[in-house]
């Protein structure tokens, strides 16, 4: 994999232009997908939850620069370094959108069981109007949005292998998203969501 791994052409605009899809952006996804799920340090966590502890139903592995640290509902994340096609894959990413990740929440849904509820990436570490980028390796998810302060989904979006979201300044502020159980799904799937952390 020394070629380039991002390959941005077809894109659509959705969210009143908070949010940019490319259903065809990852290059050799597939193998990129088997070298991270063989090879991260895959855990997991608990995080706190409405006064109880709560095993999170997914996988899940922080890569950031040296000194860089976050956190959410209680739980620190520990720190690991880049492994080199991702930081290869940073790279691009910050040439291509104009932005300074230092940073990658790699989850992965080992089926359709594994999800994520409803949140908005809106933690103080990444500032008021974060840029966030979603990359999408293996199974076929549905991405769920609702406006805050509604409890119904008023949109969703599915990613197949090897697509990106560009979440822009503004959506975490409007937006909360969700990544539910689909049944029928049997492999998984990789997420990679990069961030820059400010402090």
């Amino acid at each position: 994999m020394s070629s380039p791994l991002l390959s941005l052409s077809q894109t659509e605009t959705l969210l009143d232009g908070l949010l940019d899809f490319y259903p065809q952006a990852i290059r050799h996804n597939q193998a990129l997908l088997a070298q991270l799920r063989q090879t991260l340090p895959w855990s997991q966590d608990s995080v706190f939850l409405y006064g109880r502890t709560h095993r999170i139903p997914r996988l899940q592995c922080w890569i950031a620069d040296p000194g860089v640290e976050y956190s959410y509902s209680g739980k620190q994340l520990i720190n690991h370094p880049w492994p080199e096609t991702l930081n290869r894959l940073r790279d691009e990413l910050n040439k291509a959108f104009g932005l300074q990740l230092n940073s990658v929440l790699c989850n992965l849904y080992r089926d359709g069981q594994d999800s994520m509820g409803w949140h908005s990436d809106d933690e103080p570490e990444l500032g008021p109007d974060p840029g966030i980028i979603s990359v999408t390796l293996g199974a076929e998810r549905d991405f769920s949005l609702r406006l805050k302060g509604t409890t119904r989904q008023n949109s969703k979006l599915a990613l197949p292998d090897g697509s990106l979201l560009y979440m822009k300044p503004g959506m975490q502020r409007r937006w909360e998203h969700a990544v539910p159980k689909r049944a029928g799904v049997s492999s998984a799937r990789i997420n990679l969501t990069f961030r820059e952390i400010i402090h």
